[in-house]
Order: structure tokens, then sequence, then C-alpha cells
């Protein structure tokens, strides 16, 4: 596939993504939506169909829609057609994340604005948060996280689009339910930094800040799972 193919793919399906994965938080979050209070468990559904539904609209690239899989099949050994081929999946990772948030942003303006939200909530449908804040910890959990999906992507069949995008939707889930309590699962550095950075150019009233000491963390954490995931995928022969 040419740059442009691969960065037409990953951008449309990481912005579907993003729109649904921020689209189900803003629903659970903020006040007057019908969703309002839905919990944690409709966002981890939420976010596995929007794994679902990325996954199909960015089939074409193999759908990695998230750098640390990029990583991970890099670390595994695997060939990605060179370095242009690489930074087409970075960049459009990173503009569909940003579109995607700026959308979801667009479906819930007025709801963003009422002045009854509270200004935590406003982050939160953007970006992730840990329960405690303890940086070593936070940073072993998201590795783990990205590490259990890295390393079933790497022995499952590759990329998300060869093995299937229910399989992917379903691991997504289930991460969120057993490990996304402490920091939110964020396992996909710009699932987090792109819409983060949205969250601080875009017009909300009383918005608060954008949490940038914390920003760090969900882009470290899933790089480091992702290594070790295509460092012993390789060990193992998975590749």
């Amino acid at each position: 596939m040419s740059f442009g193919e691969i960065f037409l793919s990953e951008t449309m399906g990481s912005a579907m993504l993003l729109l649904l994965g921020c689209g189900v938080v803003a629903n659970a979050v903020l006040v007057k939506t019908n969703g309002f209070n839905g919990g944690f468990l409709m966002i981890n559904f939420g976010w596995g169909l929007a794994v679902f539904v990325g996954v199909y609209v960015g089939y074409k690239s193999g759908a990695h829609l998230n750098p640390a899989v990029t990583v991970g099949l890099l670390s595994a050994g695997v060939d990605l057609g060179g370095f242009g081929n690489v930074m087409a999946y970075f960049l459009g990772e990173a503009a569909g994340a940003f579109i995607g948030a700026c959308l979801a942003w667009a479906a819930y303006r007025d709801h963003f604005d009422d002045p009854e939200t509270e200004v935590p909530n406003k982050l939160g449908v953007f970006s992730t948060g840990p329960g405690i804040n303890s940086p070593f910890w936070n940073v072993t959990t998201e590795a783990i996280g990205t590490f259990v999906l890295v390393f079933w992507i790497l022995a499952s069949g590759h990329t998300p689009a060869a093995i299937g995008p229910l399989g992917v939707a379903l691991v997504v889930v289930g991460i969120g339910a057993s490990l996304g309590g402490p920091t939110g699962y964020a396992i996909n550095p710009t699932r987090d930094l792109m819409p983060r950075i949205a969250h601080a150019v875009l017009p909300i009233r009383n918005k608060g800040g954008s949490n940038w000491g914390y920003s760090w963390v969900p882009v470290v954490g899933p790089l480091i799972g992702a290594v070790i995931a295509g460092v012993l995928a390789q060990i193992v022969n998975f590749v």
C-alpha cells in the first residue's frame, strides 16, 4: 500500500474509533443526556463497539488504529514496508484520533457547555486519568493492559483486521472490565493524547485544565507494554 492509502485508512478508522469512544463517555458523564450515569460497563461496551466499527473502517491498512499496535508489530519483526509506511500509520492514527474527538464534541456541544456539567467530566470525555495518582504504578497498569492487547493480536493473526473486528472488540471490553479501573485503560497513546489536545483547543465553556502532568503516562505505558509484547512474541515464535 502507498503512504496515502495507509494514512487515509488509518485516519478514517481512528476517527470512527474516537468519535464513538469519546461519544459513549460523553453520553455517560455529561448531564441531561439520555445516557447520563450509564456507568463504567456502559463505557466498556461502548469502547468495544467503537473498536469494532473502527477496525472495519480501517480494514484496508490492517486497522492498527493505535501506535502501540504498530510498535508491537515492529518489535516482533513484522515488515510494515519501511519507514514511510510506519510514519503513515503513526500520522493517520494521530489525525484520526483528533478528528474523532472533535466530532464527539460537536455531537454533545450543548451538554459540554451546560453549567450543570462538572468540569472534571468534561476532560474525562476526552482523556483518561488515574483513580489513585501513582505514576509508576499507573504506567505499570497501562503497560500490562496494552501488553494483553498487543500480545493477543500477535498470537492471533498479526493485525486487528486479520483477526476480525469482533475478536478485537471483545478483547478491549475484557481489558476494560478487568484492568481498566486504575487508569481508565487508554492502552493507546493517540487515543489519549490527541483528544487531550482537542480538549485544550476546543471552545468548551468552563472546561478547566487538560491535566498535562499526567499526559505522558498513557503514552509511555502503552509503548512499554507493546515492546514487551512484540519481543516476547518473537521469543515464543508467534511471528
